[in-house]
């Protein structure tokens, strides 16, 4: 079964959020990224503006890039070109972070969690409960761990979707 990481960004942390984007990293390197166009303004707060709106990066280009998939569009066109994506995989089971909302999340997509693609695996882990498993504090800095201190100063790409994905991938490698 083939691992996805992967994260979501969202309108905060009460239980009416909207998706705002959506990354995902399989362990072979393919990569998904989505930013939705109809998430719920009015839930948009100074602290989701300056640290997801300000830090969402999909551009022209990155619409055509062939190596990535990169979607910007509503929620129908995002689960349109999420279920062709998930295809390519047999089996898949999904890891993020702390998952709560992410997973929850991740089933809207598709309508609820009955609707999710056949080849995802319906119990989704996460990568807080590994490090605690081997006995590494839960709140550690991800970035810090994953990657060292020389990548510290790339804070302005936290809470982006595909990068907290990447960071995620990078985590549950070291743990490994």
């Amino acid at each position: 079964m083939k691992k996805i990481f992967f994260d979501t960004e969202f309108t905060g942390l009460h239980q009416n959020t909207s998706l705002i984007s959506i990354g995902l990293v399989a362990e072979s390197g393919e990569i998904f990224y989505a930013e939705l166009t109809d998430y719920d303004t009015a839930q948009v707060d100074d602290w989701v503006r300056d640290n997801v709106i300000n830090n969402l990066w999909i551009s022209e280009s990155d619409l055509e890039n062939q190596d990535e998939v990169h979607v910007k569009g509503d929620l129908a066109l995002v689960r349109s070109e999420l279920e062709k994506w998930l295809s390519q995989f047999d089996q898949v089971e999904f890891w993020s972070d702390c998952l709560s909302y992410d997973w929850v999340l991740f089933c809207q997509i598709f309508g609820h969690a009955f609707k999710i693609p056949k080849n995802v695996y319906y119990i989704p882990f996460d990568i807080c409960t590994l490090f605690k498993a081997k006995g590494i504090d839960p709140d550690v800095q991800r970035e810090k761990f994953a990657f060292g201190e020389y990548l510290i100063e790339m804070k302005d790409q936290k809470h982006n979707a595909l990068w907290d994905a990447k960071v995620i991938k990078a985590c549950y490698e070291k743990l490994s």
